[in-house]
């Protein structure tokens, strides 16, 4: 029986969340990412690399290219928002479901043409995608992930494509070896050397004369450009971990900055784990100095997803952790061993208006971002691990109270 491999791919995904956010950002160039010296771009539309701009350049160099985009500093949380949504339809929907990224997925609809019709099947699908979260997306269908990956690619934007059975080689011969997955710069940059610029070259090629210039890289190149992959979906699991970097655009010593931005870190993540219905008994908090050292420290707690609970925790091991004294690049925050649950209030320590008030927060952030609430020893980090929330023009609601 011949595989029947979906591949999915939300086109432009950070700009295309920005857009449903607000339409006025529709048929502008956009650029997504951190906007400091050090900012890279993270996603940038389809007006935006027209000009050049593209996703992994350094944000200053984007801005040169294209001086009229909108530079977003996004919001990680709402964008995680879209993400789990989409793979709630999915998981409801498919047989096997594998996760690639935050945008992209695989599906393994193999069987499927005995009772329904594997493209027909991926057709409405792909509609009801886009009916229940108004973002577009793209999918490619072929007999393995390679091929039906490249096909997504050519399918862009906001459309689909099958590659029928016999024709997977024909499909990926006249276009660039760079759209062979595992073709990076520099690979193709070493085949361009060697005058390869099209995937019919490299099927032309013996398996040998690539294994001899580029090893078993080029072995596993001259497979997928033959359309040879036999690789299995790995089936999603549920993540048992979530995390939170920030880069300073300038080497720091400033405790109060650092604590700062802890503090909205942890804030942020316990959102997330509420959102996501979930509980952490593991802390790890991490820093990393001018000289690029990097040192952490992990800490075991009863479960909980509660601020005022995990903030001290992260205060405490920082302050055990940050011990050189000399200026500080990253900083970051994890929670591990995660475990579905809700939280239970302490009977000694908490109350129902404690409860009710992280209630009233979390609604108000799942309706307005999951920035628009704040505590006030946080305002100070107007960025967290690079992402920031517009707010749509409204200002952040401050939440003063004694667990601050």
């Amino acid at each position: 029986m011949n595989r029947s491999i979906l591949h999915l791919d939300l086109d432009t995904f950070f700009v295309s969340v920005e857009r449903l956010l607000d339409s006025r950002l529709r048929g502008k160039p956009i650029l997504v990412g951190g906007t400091g010296d050090r900012g890279v771009v993270s996603t940038a539309s389809y007006e935006a690399r027209y000009f050049g701009a593209h996703s992994g350049m350094p944000m200053k160099m984007a801005r040169q290219l294209c001086p009229e985009a909108i530079v977003i500093r996004g919001n990680a949380g709402t964008y995680t928002k879209y993400s789990k949504m989409i793979t709630e339809i999915l998981k409801e929907r498919v047989p096997l479901l594998e996760k690639a990224s935050v945008d992209e997925f695989y599906v393994d609809l193999t069987g499927l043409d005995k009772f329904f019709g594997c493209y027909k099947f991926a057709t409405e699908l792909r509609q009801t995608i886009i009916r229940e979260t108004g973002l577009p997306i793209s999918f490619g269908m072929s007999i393995n992930k390679t091929v039906a990956k490249v096909a997504t690619g050519e399918a862009k934007p906001n459309n689909q494509i099958k590659i029928d059975y016999g024709y997977e080689k024909s499909f990926l011969a006249p276009l660039s070896i760079k759209k062979i997955p595992m073709v990076g710069n520099k690979t193709f940059q070493a085949l361009c050397n060697l005058g390869i610029k099209r995937v019919r070259k490299v099927q032309e090629m013996p398996m040998d004369m690539m294994e001899s210039v580029f090893g078993k890289h080029g072995v596993m190149i001259w497979k997928k450009a033959n359309a040879i992959d036999n690789t299995q979906l790995v089936e999603y699991h549920e993540r048992k971990s979530i995390s939170n970097e920030r880069t300073f655009g300038k080497d720091t010593t400033d405790i109060y900055k650092l604590k700062t931005v802890l503090k909205a870190m942890t804030e942020q993540l316990a959102y997330q784990l509420r959102n996501g219905n979930k509980l952490t008994s593991c802390i790890t908090v991490k820093i990393r100095y001018s000289d690029f050292n990097t040192y952490s420290k992990q800490m075991k707690i009863p479960y909980t997803s509660i601020d005022h609970v995990l903030i001290p925790k992260v205060m405490e091991m920082f302050d055990n952790l940050y011990n050189r004294r000399m200026l500080i690049r990253l900083v970051g925050v994890r929670f591990s061993a995660l475990v579905e649950g809700s939280y239970q209030m302490n009977l000694f320590e908490d109350s129902q208006q404690t409860a009710d008030l992280y209630g009233a927060m979390d609604v108000i952030r799942n309706k307005y971002g999951s920035r628009s609430v704040l505590r006030a020893s946080t305002m100070g980090a107007r960025t967290i691990g690079g992402m920031m929330n517009p707010f749509n023009g409204e200002p952040p609601i401050v939440l003063a109270h004694r667990h601050a």
